[in-house]
């Protein structure tokens, strides 16, 4: 791949993600050989102040991981360059063709999925599509399955379907691939992988933040399309799905796919019953005082901040075994956590009360704010005590902590996988279309649900974790969310 061209080169995500992600890569020395990096905007800037806003916006993380260093950067600066552009334009992009030549370039949209459309039919026209050049389209595309197919048909009328990286970042975090590791490269898990053995499953993606100014944009997606659609579903076929035959992208993407057609329909006449909406009202968020949703936004919305639902899986594998997922604004914490709750013990020999009760095991799968994964246990409290009694101990299965010298490995921003694997044209952690569409499909139809049955939001405090009502979504089966880290 000769370059990598960020579309968007000077906004927030290529500043705040993108171009540190590149750096710490170059850091470790795994950038390609050659690799020419272009930042392509609209502003009408020079080179050098252009690389003097990246190296403010990337020391600063670098060296708050103890990662900087003088030889990386002066790297990371000789593959610069910048070019002012109008990329829905073929013509403005006749100089970026020049500048890049042959051998392959990769595109990052990081603008609005609003412009994705136009800019690869500039693209296309520009000779910026060929065989071996790549685009990579941040999500949300679209907001609903109508508008995705329109957005999509326009990228597959100028990139082949293995020429298009539709990324999610969840995707990129290493507990998330440290899943795919702990199901199927080790033998004691995939047996108990079933609704034999798991009572039910938990994901939950906490924000402490409100939307704040971003409400013209949340106003239009919410809670349901700004983070169930992707991050959400992303996470529970990644638990859900059958062992791939191999680790092809192919396969891997494949099995995904069968999950999210298994998805039970939620219908208007059970939306009240498996699925909540919310929205954030004034309250005390870390502390400090928290405007309402509707304060933020100037007026009165029907917007939701919050969605609970339950999901069921119609399979061999998981009927019978609920999937409850739940994300919101201004929640009690900044939480991203995947609970395996297996069922209890079938019989249980030790007698209640003096002994001490029996929690059925637990396997927590923690994203954010720290990478973890713990399994919940049951074991014979140390003593001499003739009366057996038990205690539940955490596990941890994280890197390293069986070597006590040994140096945890810096945490990495997820985009830096996701940026190396698309380089390489790696598609194992992107999503494919037609597994993107049966996730609109899907959301789609709880949209219709909520429309037909007039459901409006509940209303919840900032800093709590959302509506009553998504506690009962779990009570009525006898459960509980998980409360702990763990």
């Amino acid at each position: 791949m000769a370059a990598l061209v960020l579309f968007g080169g000077g906004g927030d995500l290529a500043m705040r993600m993108l171009l540190p992600s590149l750096y710490f890569l170059e850091y470790d020395g795994l950038l390609p050989e050659g690799l020419k990096i272009i930042g392509a905007a609209r502003s009408d800037e020079s080179r050098d102040d252009y690389v003097a806003r990246v190296r403010a916006a990337v020391e600063g993380k670098a060296r708050a991981d103890d990662a900087w260093t003088d030889e990386a950067w002066a790297r990371l600066d000789a593959r610069l360059d910048y070019l002012p552009v109008d990329a829905t334009d073929p013509a403005s992009l006749k100089p970026l063709k020049d500048r890049v030549g042959d051998g392959g370039v990769t595109s990052f949209l990081a603008v609005s999925p609003s412009l994705y459309g136009r800019i690869v039919t500039a693209l296309k026209a520009a000779g910026l599509a060929e065989a071996t050049d790549r685009v990579v389209l941040e999500k949300p595309v679209g907001r609903d399955l109508q508008s995705f197919l329109q957005i999509d048909d326009a990228v597959a009328h100028a990139f082949s379907e293995d020429q298009v990286f539709r990324i999610d970042h969840y995707l990129g975090k290493e507990t998330v691939q440290n899943l795919i590791a702990l199901r199927f490269g080790n033998t004691i898990f995939e047996p108990l992988w079933n609704s034999l053995s798991i009572d039910h499953v938990q994901i939950t993606v906490g924000e402490t933040v409100g939307v704040g100014d971003r409400w013209p944009y949340y106003d239009e997606y919410g809670a349901l399309r700004d983070m169930l659609q992707n991050h959400m579903l992303q996470l529970l076929c990644l638990v859900a799905m059958e062992p791939p035959s191999d680790l092809d992208p192919d396969s891997v993407r494949n099995e995904k796919v069968k999950v999210i057609r298994s998805l039970r329909p939620i219908t208007e006449h059970e939306a009240e019953r498996v699925t909540v909406r919310g929205q954030y009202v004034a309250g005390t968020s870390e502390g400090k005082p928290a405007k309402a949703y509707s304060e933020e936004r100037g007026q009165a919305s029907d917007t939701e901040t919050f969605v609970a639902v339950r999901v069921d899986i119609d399979n061999w594998r998981w009927a019978g075994t609920p999937f409850f997922l739940r994300t919101g604004k201004r929640l009690a914490e900044k939480r991203t956590e995947i609970v395996i709750q297996f069922k209890p013990v079938p019989h249980s020999i030790f007698d209640h009360g003096e002994r001490g009760h029996i929690a059925a095991n637990r396997l927590v799968i923690e994203l954010q704010p720290e990478e973890d994964i713990a399994l919940s246990v049951m074991n014979k409290k140390p003593g001499l005590d003739q009366r057996m009694q038990l205690q539940p101990i955490q596990m941890s299965l994280s890197w390293g902590q069986g070597d006590k010298g040994a140096k945890p490995p810096r945490r990495r921003i997820a985009y830096e996988r996701l940026l190396l694997d698309a380089l390489a044209g790696d598609s194992t952690l992107f999503v494919r279309r037609d597994e993107a569409e049966q996730a609109w499909k899907w959301v789609d139809e709880v949209s219709d649900a909520w429309r037909g049955a007039a459901f409006k939001p509940k209303q919840y405090a900032a800093g709590t974790w959302g509506p009553q009502e998504a506690d009962l979504l779990l009570e009525r089966g006898g459960r509980a969310w998980n409360t702990g880290h763990g």
